[in-house]
Protein backbone atom coordinates (compact mmCIF):
# COMPACT_ATOMS: atom_id res chain seq x y z
CA UNK A 1 0.00 0.00 0.00
CA UNK A 2 1.46 3.47 -0.88
CA UNK A 3 1.62 6.24 1.48
CA UNK A 4 0.47 9.46 0.73
CA UNK A 5 2.91 12.73 0.08
CA UNK A 6 0.56 14.12 2.40
CA UNK A 7 2.93 15.49 5.45
CA UNK A 8 2.51 13.93 9.04
CA UNK A 9 0.13 15.52 11.42
CA UNK A 10 1.94 18.06 13.35
CA UNK A 11 -0.62 17.30 16.59
CA UNK A 12 -2.44 14.29 18.41
CA UNK A 13 -5.79 12.78 19.04
CA UNK A 14 -6.66 13.52 21.91
CA UNK A 15 -9.96 11.79 24.72
CA UNK A 16 -11.25 14.23 27.45
CA UNK A 17 -14.77 14.12 28.79
CA UNK A 18 -17.31 16.79 27.98
CA UNK A 19 -17.56 17.83 30.98
CA UNK A 20 -14.47 18.36 32.56
CA UNK A 21 -12.07 21.27 32.29
CA UNK A 22 -10.62 22.18 28.72
CA UNK A 23 -7.52 24.27 28.25
CA UNK A 24 -8.88 25.20 24.70
CA UNK A 25 -6.30 23.93 22.80
CA UNK A 26 -7.49 22.13 19.50
CA UNK A 27 -10.13 21.61 17.68
CA UNK A 28 -12.93 20.04 20.18
CA UNK A 29 -15.58 18.05 18.90
CA UNK A 30 -18.32 16.23 20.42
CA UNK A 31 -18.38 12.38 19.10
CA UNK A 32 -21.39 11.08 21.00
CA UNK A 33 -24.69 10.01 19.38
CA UNK A 34 -26.49 11.77 22.15
CA UNK A 35 -26.47 15.24 23.09
CA UNK A 36 -24.90 15.55 26.72
CA UNK A 37 -27.30 15.65 30.04
CA UNK A 38 -26.51 19.34 31.58
CA UNK A 39 -25.04 20.65 28.94
CA UNK A 40 -26.78 24.25 27.49
CA UNK A 41 -26.46 24.54 23.67
CA UNK A 42 -25.86 27.94 23.95
CA UNK A 43 -21.97 28.19 25.08
CA UNK A 44 -20.96 24.38 24.67
CA UNK A 45 -17.69 23.39 24.98
CA UNK A 46 -16.92 22.29 21.65
CA UNK A 47 -16.93 24.05 17.58
CA UNK A 48 -19.08 20.75 16.43
CA UNK A 49 -20.79 17.54 17.02
CA UNK A 50 -19.94 15.11 14.58
CA UNK A 51 -22.77 12.64 15.77
CA UNK A 52 -21.85 10.37 12.69
CA UNK A 53 -18.60 9.18 13.83
CA UNK A 54 -20.37 8.02 17.17
CA UNK A 55 -21.26 4.12 17.59
CA UNK A 56 -25.13 3.72 16.62
CA UNK A 57 -28.07 3.60 18.70
CA UNK A 58 -28.25 -0.67 18.37
CA UNK A 59 -24.81 -0.82 19.19
CA UNK A 60 -24.51 1.58 21.82
CA UNK A 61 -28.08 -0.17 23.57
CA UNK A 62 -26.23 -3.20 22.89
CA UNK A 63 -22.84 -2.37 24.64
CA UNK A 64 -24.12 -0.38 27.34
CA UNK A 65 -20.68 0.18 28.80
CA UNK A 66 -20.41 -3.41 30.28
CA UNK A 67 -16.58 -3.39 30.29
CA UNK A 68 -17.03 -7.53 29.41
CA UNK A 69 -18.74 -6.40 26.24
CA UNK A 70 -16.01 -3.69 25.41
CA UNK A 71 -13.36 -6.00 23.12
CA UNK A 72 -16.90 -6.84 21.04
CA UNK A 73 -18.34 -3.61 21.15
CA UNK A 74 -14.67 -2.21 19.41
CA UNK A 75 -14.94 -4.94 16.85
CA UNK A 76 -18.28 -3.99 15.69
CA UNK A 77 -17.62 -0.36 16.09
CA UNK A 78 -14.27 -0.53 14.10
CA UNK A 79 -16.72 -2.25 11.55
CA UNK A 80 -18.98 0.72 11.25
CA UNK A 81 -16.23 3.32 11.09
CA UNK A 82 -15.54 1.77 8.03
CA UNK A 83 -18.79 2.44 6.42
CA UNK A 84 -20.72 5.71 5.28
CA UNK A 85 -22.38 7.73 7.02
CA UNK A 86 -19.44 7.12 9.58
CA UNK A 87 -16.23 6.73 7.09
CA UNK A 88 -17.03 10.17 5.93
CA UNK A 89 -17.04 11.74 9.13
CA UNK A 90 -13.93 10.04 10.31
CA UNK A 91 -12.70 11.50 6.95
CA UNK A 92 -13.62 14.88 8.52
CA UNK A 93 -12.08 14.26 11.57
CA UNK A 94 -8.65 13.58 9.95
CA UNK A 95 -8.67 16.40 8.08
CA UNK A 96 -8.99 18.14 11.25
CA UNK A 97 -6.14 16.41 13.01
CA UNK A 98 -3.77 17.21 9.94
CA UNK A 99 -4.56 20.76 10.74
CA UNK A 100 -3.94 21.04 14.13
CA UNK A 101 -5.04 18.93 17.61
CA UNK A 102 -8.54 17.61 17.93
CA UNK A 103 -10.26 17.10 21.05
CA UNK A 104 -12.94 13.93 20.69
CA UNK A 105 -15.32 14.43 23.41
CA UNK A 106 -18.03 12.27 25.30
CA UNK A 107 -19.94 12.28 28.25
CA UNK A 108 -19.03 8.37 28.90
CA UNK A 109 -17.27 8.33 31.90
CA UNK A 110 -14.96 5.49 31.89
CA UNK A 111 -12.72 6.99 28.87
CA UNK A 112 -10.68 3.30 28.59
CA UNK A 113 -13.90 1.76 27.65
CA UNK A 114 -15.49 4.39 25.59
CA UNK A 115 -16.10 4.42 21.84
CA UNK A 116 -14.23 7.72 21.76
CA UNK A 117 -11.46 5.72 22.56
CA UNK A 118 -11.82 3.55 19.63
CA UNK A 119 -12.23 6.57 17.57
CA UNK A 120 -9.00 7.96 18.57
CA UNK A 121 -7.41 4.88 17.98
CA UNK A 122 -8.66 4.98 14.65
CA UNK A 123 -7.77 8.07 13.82
CA UNK A 124 -4.09 8.15 15.06
CA UNK A 125 -4.00 4.84 13.33
CA UNK A 126 -4.86 6.32 9.75
CA UNK A 127 -2.87 9.62 10.54
CA UNK A 128 0.69 7.35 10.93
Amino acid sequence: MARSSRPEPRSAVRVERVYGEHDGSGHHVLVDRLWPRGVAKAGAPFEEWCKDAAPSADLRKWYGHDPDRFGEFARRYRAELGRDPAREAVRHLMELAHDGSVVLLTATKDLEISGAKVLAERLRRALR
